[in-house]
């Protein structure tokens, strides 16, 4: 089972830091943008546009901060064999059900981890 944790770990670390890279390369793009659009934008479409920019790098940082930070402290955890990285893994593994198609896969790989460790402590 200690295997499955650590490949959990690794999963979850790994794919999380490629999220953080990603939202981080999208906000530099859409900063570098936006400005450029919203000076060939007419007077009206000027508001929208900059709303628009803040509201697309604020749920960038909530994405960051509130998903991918904690899911790589899970996978850190997991990998150093922390009781409580199993929790937060599945509290992560659970949210990840809904990003098909390979944090569906993470997800219910990280369910049946949660399952047979639980299983596991019961008959030691």
């Amino acid at each position: 089972m200690d295997t499955h944790k650590r490949v959990l770990g690794i999963l979850f670390t790994v794919t999380e830091i490629l999220q953080i890279m990603v939202l981080t390369i999208l906000s530099l793009i859409f900063s570098t943008l936006f400005p450029l659009i919203i000076e060939q934008a007419d007077q009206d479409a000027t508001w929208i546009l900059e709303w628009v920019s803040r509201f697309g790098q604020l749920l960038g940082l909530i994405l960051i901060f509130f998903f991918a930070i904690p899911s790589v402290i899970a996978g850190i955890g997991l990998l150093n064999k922390q009781r409580w990285a199993m929790t937060l893994a599945l509290i992560f593994g659970c949210l990840k059900l809904f990003s098909f198609p390979i944090g569906t896969v993470i997800g219910i790989y990280t369910i049946w981890v949660f399952a047979e460790d639980q299983k596991q402590a019961k008959t030691d």
